[in-house]
């Protein structure tokens, strides 16, 4: 029986323009529940994907501030997340449930 190699997957690798960063970010405010972690590791996923470096240049705030507050651990405030979704050409909004 051959040996099967398989590799993580990232979804970062697959977030190349603005569309598919709203629809990745729509997917995960819906699946998140009141989960805020996962929103903040959503918003590090794209981050990752449109690059760290640029992100902190364009928010204002370090590259290790921002891998800080999005990570899985990671705990970011409101500020930072709309700075985060500024820079990367996304905006929070209010819907009925």
């Amino acid at each position: 029986m051959a040996k099967i190699k398989t590799t993580r997957w990232d979804a970062a690798e697959h977030l190349a323009c603005d569309e598919d960063v709203r629809l990745f970010l729509e997917a995960c405010f819906e699946e998140a529940g009141d989960d805020a972690a996962f929103i903040a590791r959503a918003f590090g996923v794209v981050a990752r994907a449109r690059g760290m470096a640029q992100l902190a240049r364009d928010t204002g705030l370090s590259r290790e501030a921002l891998y800080r507050a999005l990570s899985e651990d990671g705990n970011p405030t409101l500020a930072t997340l709309l700075k985060v979704g500024k820079a990367l050409g996304v905006r929070l909004t209010v819907a009925p449930v």
